[in-house]
């Protein structure tokens, strides 16, 4: 396979593509089975359906262009393709309910309440604008998840390696060239300027930057190993974090019950006690 020219889905079908999937939907599942609301957005990555756990009645995907193929069927997992070859699975991206600049979402103010960013900002060209509409578009206490390659890896050593490389006009990516990682903690402090409230986050995918599926299989003791040892080397990270706003909180359902407040007592005069005392002779 040629990696210089290797584009994100065909990547996604190799031995290191789909672990990180495998990774990355179990962590969504998780995470998006527990939230509730009406109205969820996925923005980006059609290869993943990262809301197929979720049980809100209106789910979409936004792409931010129209894909090569779109006949394809709606696929929620890796589906066998029986025109390859090979023994590995195939990713097929999923059907796009609208195309959108993921910078200007055609949703109104404080309308979503859960939108999933599966490695949508690192291949944004602003990923601050996409985060400042996701907060537009939320709804107070509405929640973000997101979902990034780490730099600070063993996959993103590899890829930084591409500087060196290139002065000698080789390009070693690892991951498809389609944008830069973005560092957790960077992203944590992106999220609290724009009030929001990391509930949750971890990392995963803790085995060497390798292309075969057998080496791949040979170090799988270090994904263990690393949530034990070095946690925050994986090569993925995941986190959940819920919109705040100031002096806004959430109402009572309507229909529960309240105790209506005992009635004080009233004092009732005795007629006998404001009767006029008759004086004696």
């Amino acid at each position: 396979m040629n990696w210089k020219i290797i584009g994100l889905t065909d990547w996604l079908n190799t031995p290191p593509g789909v672990y990180l999937l495998g990774w990355e939907r179990a962590r969504l599942d998780a995470a998006v089975s527990n939230i509730f609301g009406y109205h969820a957005l996925q923005l980006g990555l059609p290869e993943l359906d990262a809301l197929q756990a979720n049980r809100m009645p209106h789910r979409w995907l936004a792409l931010s262009s129209v894909p090569d193929e779109p006949d394809q069927p709606f696929s929620r997992k890796l589906v066998s393709d029986a025109n390859d070859s090979g023994d590995m699975d195939t990713v097929r991206p999923q059907r796009a309910a609208l195309v959108t600049d993921p910078c200007a979402l055609p949703f109104p103010e404080n309308s979503l309440d859960l939108v999933v960013l599966p490695h949508t900002l690192e291949l944004s060209a602003d990923p601050h604008a996409v985060l400042r509409e996701v907060e537009r578009v939320l709804v107070p206490e509405g929640r973000v998840v997101i979902s990034g390659l780490n730099p600070a890896s063993l996959w993103g050593l590899r890829q930084r390696r591409r500087h060196f490389y290139q002065r000698w006009g080789y390009d070693d990516f690892f991951f498809p060239r389609t944008g830069d990682f973005i560092g957790y903690w960077r992203l944590r402090d992106w999220l609290r300027l724009l009030n929001f409230e990391v509930e949750s986050g971890r990392f995963g995918c803790y085995r060497p930057a390798l292309t075969s599926q057998m080496w791949l299989d040979r170090f799988n003791w270090m994904d263990s190993a690393g949530e034990r040892w070095w946690p925050i080397f994986g090569a993925i990270y995941f986190l959940v974090a819920v919109k705040r706003v100031r002096g806004v909180h959430l109402l009572e359902s309507g229909w529960t019950a309240r105790k209506t407040p005992a009635a004080a007592p009233a004092a009732v005069a005795n007629k006998e006690s404001t009767a006029r005392v008759k004086p004696q002779d």
